[in-house]
C-alpha cells in the first residue's frame, strides 16, 4: 500500500492535471498498467507463467500499455498518457522514472537472456522513443522525444536524435523527471557545424594575414582600389 500511494503521489508531482490522489487511482491508465503488472510480476516470479501473460495482455486490452511480466519496475514510475508503450521481458526501470506514450524498451534480435534495456534511477523518456538493446541508460539521463537509441548513454547526460546521439552534461547534477523536461535539448549535430563554421572562418582570417604578410603590395592596391571605388561613388552623387 505504501508503494501505491508513493506511486500516486509522483503522479501528483509531475503532472499538473492531476488533482487528487483518487483522480489519479481511479482514472489514470499509467496506474492501472502498474498495479496489473506488480500482479502480473508476482505470477511470472513463482512459474504461473500463462497465468501472468493472462493479466498483461488484459491490462494492455484494458489500458494500451503493454509490459511483459518478466520486466523489473522500481518505485514511484510514473506513465503518462502511456497508449503504445512496450515494455520487454528482461527490461529493468529504476525508481522515480518517467516514460511517455509510444516508448518502447525492445530487443534487436531473437537472443536469449538479457536482450532489453536497463534504466537508471530518475531517467525519463520522451514521447516516441525506442530504446533497443541490452545496455544502460544512466541516472538522471533524458532520452528525448522520438529518438532511436542503439548504445549506452552515460548518467547526467540527454540522447538525441536517429541514431541518437549523446550530449553531455559537465560537472552538474540534473533532474529531468523531476523537472518534465522534454523541450529543451540541445542538438549536437548544430553544435559541431557551428564550432566547424567558426574555425573556418578562423582559418580564413588567418591565411589572408599570412598572404598579405608576404603580399604588401597587395594591401596598398587594395586601399587604393578601395579608395577610389568611394571616390567615384561620391562623384556619381554629385552629379
Amino acid at each position: 500500500m505504501s508503494h501505491l500511494i508513493e506511486t500516486l503521489g509522483a503522479y501528483q508531482a509531475r503532472d499538473p492535471a492531476a488533482r487528487s490522489k483518487l483522480e489519479v487511482f481511479l482514472l489514470y491508465p499509467g496506474v492501472h498498467a502498474t498495479i496489473y503488472h506488480r500482479i502480473a510480476h508476482v505470477c511470472y516470479n513463482h512459474n504461473l507463467k500463462f497465468l501472468a501473460r493472462a493479466i498483461s495482455q488484459w491490462s494492455r486490452f484494458w489500458t494500451g500499455i503493454e509490459i511483459h511480466p518478466g520486466a523489473k519496475i522500481g518505485r514511484r514510475f510514473v506513465i503518462d498518457h502511456g497508449m503504445g508503450i512496450v515494455i520487454g521481458e528482461t527490461a529493468e526501470i529504476g525508481d522515480d522514472c518517467l516514460i511517455y506514450h509510444g516508448v518502447t524498451l525492445g530487443g534487436t534480435g531473437k537472443d536469449k537472456g538479457k536482450r532489453h534495456p536497463t534504466l537508471g534511477n530518475n531517467v525519463l523518456v520522451g514521447n516516441g522513443a525506442r530504446i533497443l538493446g541490452p545496455f544502460k541508460v544512466g541516472d538522471n539521463a533524458r532520452i528525448a522525444a522520438g529518438s532511436v537509441v542503439l548504445s549506452e548513454v552515460p548518467p547526467d547526460s540527454t540522447a538525441v536524435g536517429v541514431p541518437a546521439q549523446v550530449v553531455r552534461v559537465h560537472g552538474q547534477s540534473v533532474h529531468y523527471a523531476d523537472d518534465v523536461d522534454q523541450i529543451s535539448v540541445e542538438n549536437p549535430l548544430l553544435e559541431r557545424l557551428a564550432a566547424m563554421s567558426s574555425r573556418l572562418e578562423f582559418v580564413e582570417k588567418l591565411l589572408d594575414e599570412q598572404y598579405l604578410k608576404a603580399n604588401p603590395l597587395e594591401d596598398h592596391r587594395d586601399e587604393v582600389r578601395a579608395a577610389t571605388k568611394e571616390k567615384g561613388e561620391e562623384d556619381h552623387a554629385t552629379v
